[in-house]
């Protein structure tokens, strides 16, 4: 067996009502708090108002969207001075990427282009990152349990990330119940996005014997919840999606991912595209290149018949028509196509291009410098 390392939050507690113990969790490590949340500052009154009923002094910054250079530094200007002892980050991936990228910068004497790969530095951080407490409410991203925060560079045209083993946040505590009622867009985008990133580390050329139990687990779970609340809204099918999310977050940041998100970094970056969406769309292409790039016999092929079986079964489909059902499936449930995307023939060969050297991409099944980015990418503007 290959060596291999795991890691993971230092502490994840998963279940209905486990957000409410936020507050007293920060008040064990600062009383000076910063908090990081979405658009609309209401979603997160319940966390403010119990921090200040305990005394803290509560600095509140918002994430109106996925994270950009700019964002970050204006956020640290404001944060810096504030000096906070912890971190907790409530909302979706962008809202917790911000503030695990707040938590490194905030101690360390440079600004974000010092620590950001590709069109940074890339310089491990100097001191070790604020410790952070992270409150997903959306099942998607599996950002409460990875070790980076990706940032949007609009000057390059790229999203990168911030990147530090010691960025894994301290504390996760999974609520389902802060899912409910999700609107559809966000469900499917970000549930398949959940979904996509168990199936990249499961056949990914570094996966291991803990991860594999996690997408084994994750990948039809998650599937399986997906087409149930396609149907209707459902309780149990949110806990089993946030549940997907979290095995596949732990899963890509000890696994990696694959040429689904080494494209989705590039198409992000020039679009500005919601990544989840990106991914979707990218999903049942990527596979399909994959499988005909691999030797039939060897075991990347078999993972990925195993995660053709599981497609399947989720859409009650011959297993020989499951990637042209995802696909439809993905449309029906309001997934746009690649096209519909600002995408379009004459970005192909630069997207290709980039996405062969994104860091993302390699580890999967066909090698970067053998897949053919260019040929996932005229598919998905049509199909």
């Amino acid at each position: 067996m290959r060596p291999f390392a795991f890691s993971t939050a230092g502490t994840i507690r998963f279940g209905r009502g486990v957000a409410q113990d936020a507050a007293a969790v920060a008040a064990g490590f600062s009383t000076s708090v910063l908090v990081l949340h979405g658009r609309t500052p209401a979603r997160a009154g319940w966390l403010l108002d119990d921090l200040r009923r305990r005394g803290a002094e509560v600095l509140a910054i918002a994430c109106p969207g996925e994270p950009d250079l700019t964002l970050v530094e204006d956020a640290l200007a404001a944060a810096r001075p504030a000096a906070p002892g912890v971190v907790v980050a409530v909302g979706g991936g962008a809202a917790i990427d911000l503030g695990k990228a707040l938590a490194a910068l905030i101690p360390n004497p440079a600004g974000p282009l010092a620590y950001l790969e590709v069109v940074g530095e890339g310089r491990a951080l100097d001191v070790a990152p604020l410790p952070v407490i992270a409150v997903p409410t959306t099942a998607g991203t599996g950002s409460e349990v990875t070790k980076n925060a990706v940032i949007g560079v609009p000057a390059h045209r790229r999203k990168v990330s911030l990147r530090d083993p010691r960025m894994i946040p301290r504390i996760a505590l999974v609520d389902p119940a802060l899912t409910d009622g999700t609107p559809a867009g966000v469900t499917f985008a970000s549930g398949l996005d959940a979904v996509t990133q168990a199936i990249e580390p499961y056949v990914s050329t570094v996966a291991n014997p803990l991860t594999d139990a996690l997408c084994r687990d994750a990948i039809p779970r998650g599937l399986a919840a997906l087409v149930r609340l396609s149907a209707a809204e459902d309780p149990a099918a949110r806990d089993d999606i946030a549940l997907a999310s979290l095995c596949g977050g732990i899963a890509l940041a000890n696994a990696g991912l694959g040429a689904v998100h080494g494209l989705a970094a590039v198409i992000g970056g020039r679009t500005r595209a919601p990544h989840g969406a990106i991914c979707a769309a990218l999903l049942p292409h990527v596979l399909t290149a994959n499988a005909a790039a691999v030797p039939p016999d060897s075991a990347a092929a078999a993972r990925l018949q195993d995660v053709r079986a599981w497609i399947a079964a989720a859409l009650s489909v011959p297993p020989a028509g499951a990637l042209e059902t995802l696909a439809s499936w993905s449309r029906h449930v309001g997934i746009p196509r690649i096209a519909d995307m600002a995408i379009d023939e004459a970005d192909i060969p630069a997207i290709g291009s980039e996405a062969r050297s994104a860091s993302s991409s390699r580890a999967n099944p066909v090698p970067p410098q053998a897949f053919d980015f260019e040929s996932v990418l005229r598919s998905s503007l049509t199909k």
